[in-house]
């Protein structure tokens, strides 16, 4: 299949990199100094699952010189999609379905009106990446799993392909016929984590193993639950307890994309995390004290050094 990865960050890198190790011609759109170290290193892979080095792929910064391909992987950070979506137009073809796998709940509708309603379906990834250096992308959690499927819940041929071509590249991939529940799920954990990592400073091992900040943890959990069934989203009404187990099994040293970000003074992706559920509840009429009180906390970190700078 042709592939192209837009943007090639740690989560989109890693899963191109599988694809493109099982044969895919897969095409890597990335800029500044990572475009740099992939045209002159290569991308690297470093995951528990085997490390993988692509010592020569297909790497640009104009999606124009790639041309319509049969998946795109949507992996920008989030105040980016609707100009991202903009500049993969060329990437575009009748057949072509793009899968966002950001750490937002409303992807899809941002970026359908730009990309194509039927090319457009919904995803999600459940996996911990950074980029941990231009060029090289490290992979730290025992799962790299990906959910995708469309919003209308109909079946798609093109869509199922992937998946079988996924899955045969070592990849954990569902297509799913619920993905608005699905994506919630996964919105539910993601709010609870980049809070409390991300106030706190620390990964989640030691936050769990205090009452205070576990406390807090679930409270933020809990908050998009009652949100998320507010707007009519079929999640169980305890799926926060659910998520206190994953967490508790996952690793400690587990931390969200926005704590790494808010470490190397990088923008955050706060005003579409625990922002957007302080925004659904006020519109709903849900209080949400504690997603509150991370925004709060951190809205003068959300543009980055430079803007605090300034």
């Amino acid at each position: 299949m042709r592939v192209a990865v837009m943007a090639t960050g740690a989560l989109g890198g890693y899963f191109g990199a599988r694809m493109a190790a099982a044969g895919h011609d897969v095409f890597f759109i990335a800029r500044g100094s990572n475009l740099e170290a992939i045209e002159k290193n290569g991308l690297k892979i470093e995951s528990v699952h085997g490390d993988l080095h692509l010592p020569k792929p297909n790497v640009t910064d104009d999606p124009r010189k790639v041309g319509p391909v049969d998946i795109v992987l949507f992996a920008v950070k989030l105040w980016d999609s609707e100009k991202a979506a903009v500049q993969a137009l060329p990437l575009i073809g009748s057949q072509t379905r793009v899968i966002p796998l950001q750490n937002g709940v409303d992807s899809t509708e941002r970026i359908a009106p730009i990309l194509g309603t039927d090319n457009v379906v919904a995803g999600s990834a459940y996996i911990a990446t950074v980029l941990s250096a231009p060029g090289v992308v490290t992979h730290t959690s025992e799962f790299a799993r990906m959910v995708c499927g469309r919003t209308d819940g109909k079946a798609d041929g093109q869509l199922r392909s992937f998946a079988d071509a996924a899955r045969a590249a070592g990849i954990d991939i569902t297509v799913s016929d619920a993905i608005d529940r699905e994506r919630w799920q996964k919105f539910v954990f993601l709010v609870g984590l980049s809070g409390a990592t991300a106030t706190t400073r620390q990964p989640l091992g030691p936050i769990l193993a205090d009452p205070d900040t576990r406390a807090f943890f679930y409270s933020l959990m809990r908050e998009v639950v009652a949100v998320g069934r507010a707007r009519g989203v079929s999640i169980p009404e305890d799926f926060a307890e659910d998520r206190m187990k994953f967490a508790d099994a996952s690793p400690p040293t587990f931390k969200a994309s926005m704590l790494h970000d808010l470490e190397r003074g990088n923008r955050l992706e706060l005003d579409w995390l625990a922002g957007k559920i302080v925004e659904f509840g006020r519109t709903l009429g849900v209080p949400t004290p504690a997603n509150n009180a991370v925004y709060a906390m951190l809205k003068l970190h959300r543009m980055g050094k430079q803007a605090r700078a300034s």
